[in-house]
Parts: C-alpha cells; structure tokens; sequence
C-alpha cells in the first residue's frame, strides 16, 4: 500500500503461464468427430476443418489418432484409456483405394494447417522406428500408406525423415526392413517409374547403398538380385546391378590412373587389371576403353606447343602398348580400340593430325592387326571424322 500511494510503480516480471496441456480429451474430440461421421473421411475433414480444436499443441496426438484409431500409450501402439475408433489407417483394408482415402483425407488437413506436416513426421518416424510391434499385415498397410504418400506428394513430406529410422539395427537384423521396403516399392512403382524411385531414394539418402536394408547374413549383390527378382521387381536388380557395375569401374580407373602416373612396372599393372576385371566381370570392350582413357589422361600435355602434345601422345602409346596388347585379344576388341582413337583424335583439336600416327604406333607395337585395320577401312562404322582420317 506504501509503494501504491507513493507513486512508486513496481516492475514484475513476466512469466509464460501455459495452459495445462490435455492430450486426452483432444483425442476423445477427434475420436467423437470420427464416430460422429461414422468414418466417412470426407465429413471428418470438414468437421475437424470447422473445429476449435487445437492442433498446434496436439498435433501428434491427432496423428496417433488417424493412424492408429486413438491416443497410444508411451512406447507401444497400444491405446492409452479413453476414446477410440474403428476408422484408422491400422484398421482399413490392406488395399491401395482404401488407404488412399485417408491419404487424400491428411492432404485436405495439411492443406488447412500445413504446420502439422512436423507433427506427421513425428509419429511416421515413430511408427517407422516401432515396425516389430505391428502385425505382417499392419506393416503392409503403412508401406502401402507411405509409398501413396509420397506418389500423391503429401505436402512436402521428406523422404530422409521416412527413410533413415527404418535402418535401426535390430529392426533390418529381423527383416522387417527389407520386407517393409519391398512391398514399398512394389506401390510406389504402380503409379511411378524407377526414375521416379531413385530420385526420390536419392533425396531420402539412401541411393547409395540399398543393401543396408537386407539383414548381414544376406546382404551381398547376389542376395540383392534374388530378393527383388522374387519380389518381381527385375528393373530395380537391373538398376542395382548398373550402379554395382560403375561403381567398380570407377574403382578400376582410380587404381588404374595411379599406376601408370607412378609409372609402375608393366607385369605389376596388367594384373591389377586382370584381377580387377575378373571381380568386377567386366567386358573385354568395356576393359580397352578404360585403358585407353586413362593412359590418355596420364598424358602432361604442353600449353600451345602442337610439336610436343604429338611426342607426349605418341610417346605414351609407345610405353604402354604392352598393357593395350595384353587385352586386345580379338578383333572386335582392337577394331574397338581404333574407334576410340578415333572419337578422341576427333573431338580433340590437338590430336586431330595425329590419327594415322597413333594408328601406326599401335600397328608397329603389335597391338592392331593389318586385317583390322583394312576393315576400319573399308567398313568401319563410327562415322566422326571417318572420312577425314
């Protein structure tokens, strides 16, 4: 009173005094919307859009409830007391028409309230994260979701966050993963192409690497092929079998490339490359386009001096025509190997005199044979710069 009839005015401070938070009867209302409407999706849409219901705070919990039928337990996906409907994701049919609904269903939500496309992260990563707990049929239901959620573009809905809880240990050791993202795929490439796919595994991080999806004791290309094969999946091993494929071949040109700028020993680099070859199963016309390639790139090309680029090309083939020759085993391949040269002398302004030469080298190096060189001649069929030549 003192203070008040002084005229002195007394600072407080402020304090964030938040309502008492009541996930329970937020769910009871959603639950009663859903019961109310007796599950058509359509009228619970336009019911929960016209609610002061608040889903900022509870957003999580409406999710548990849509996908679930109720508010779950801490840890489980058991109902928690209160409320439930028989109306969920978990409950409808294991069709893609039937979840679709309920796809379409969020999409409205989101549209309404895009900031609970966090909160549909957080329970998809929660569900994704609890995959032992559902039954086999439970769990085809939430791939079947996930991959029309993503065909449908459900708002922006991230991949990485879809994706990566799935690769917990215990659940790929079990084969929950690889059963959940086989029947993924399968819906996902029903409305989409590979293409499709993969650059939506791209954005989810995972591309690289699918086999982490498989448990360890099957985890090798050969188990990869069989699965999805089974699986009838074959464009997807196709693809899976291409990247093994380039992935090595990149390996080989790496360990190739430092070889011949170290200028190691001739017998040491033919069987890096043999060995490389046998494991990788590389053809033998895919194997002279490599070599080639990289004993080119070795070259120390000088900056305008013609005169020297000529010596420094001939002089390379000149060394490394024993590894050339050593795989030049047929005359397909060094029929191959002319059009090589011949792609490169033409689209290389410095090298473009230097067909003939290059030619000649290989020819005095035993490396190209007379008769495949009268057939480049006379019916070679690589037409850049042909004439020219």
């Amino acid at each position: 009173i003192y203070l008040l009839c002084s005229g002195t005015r007394i600072k407080t401070r402020k304090r964030n005094i938040a309502a008492p938070l009541d996930p329970s009867a937020f769910a009871d209302a959603v639950v009663q919307i859903y019961l109310d409407n007796a599950g058509d999706l359509e009228l619970v849409a336009r019911s929960i859009e016209s609610s002061d219901l608040n889903f900022s705070r509870y957003g999580d919990t409406f999710f548990e409830v849509v996908f679930a039928g109720g508010r779950t337990q801490p840890g489980t996906l058991k109902p928690d007391e209160g409320e439930c409907h028989p109306y969920s994701i978990i409950e409808c049919e294991a069709t893609r028409d039937a979840i679709l609904l309920s796809v379409i269903y969020i999409q409205k939500i989101l549209r309404r309230r895009p900031f609970l496309i966090k909160n549909l992260e957080n329970v998809m990563r929660r569900l994704l994260q609890s995959l032992e707990l559902f039954e086999e049929n439970e769990r085809k239901k939430l791939a079947i979701f996930t991959a029309l959620a993503f065909s449908q573009k459900l708002s922006g809905l991230p991949p990485e966050t879809v994706f990566q809880p799935l690769l917990k240990d215990n659940l790929v050791a079990k084969g929950l993963v690889l059963s959940f993202m086989t029947d993924f795929f399968k819906d996902y490439l029903v409305d989409n192409s590979l293409d499709d796919l993969i650059s939506l595994l791209k954005r989810g991080k995972i591309e690289d690497d699918l086999l982490q999806f498989f448990p360890s004791t099957k985890r090798s290309a050969e188990g990869f092929s069989e699965h999805f094969t089974k699986a009838g999946l074959v464009p997807l091993v196709e693809y899976n079998e291409k990247k093994i494929f380039e992935v090595k071949l990149k390996e080989m040109k790496s360990a190739l490339t430092t070889q011949i700028v170290e200028e190691s020993d001739m017998s040491e680099v033919i069987e890096t490359v043999k060995q490389r070859v046998k494991d990788a199963k590389l053809p033998d016309i895919e194997v002279i386009r490599i070599l080639w390639d990289v004993i080119m790139d070795a070259v120390q090309w000088s900056g305008k001096n013609q005169q020297q680029n000529a010596n420094s090309a001939l002089r390379q083939v000149k060394t490394w025509a024993k590894l050339l020759n050593s795989f030049c085993t047929s005359g397909n391949i060094e029929l191959e190997l002319i059009y090589k040269v011949q792609m490169q002398c033409y689209e290389d302004a410095k090298l473009m005199k230097l067909f003939p030469e290059i030619v000649r080298s290989l020819y005095d190096q035993d490396v190209l044979a007379e008769d495949t060189i009268l057939h480049w001649f006379r019916k070679g069929t690589n037409l850049k710069g042909r004439y020219a030549f």
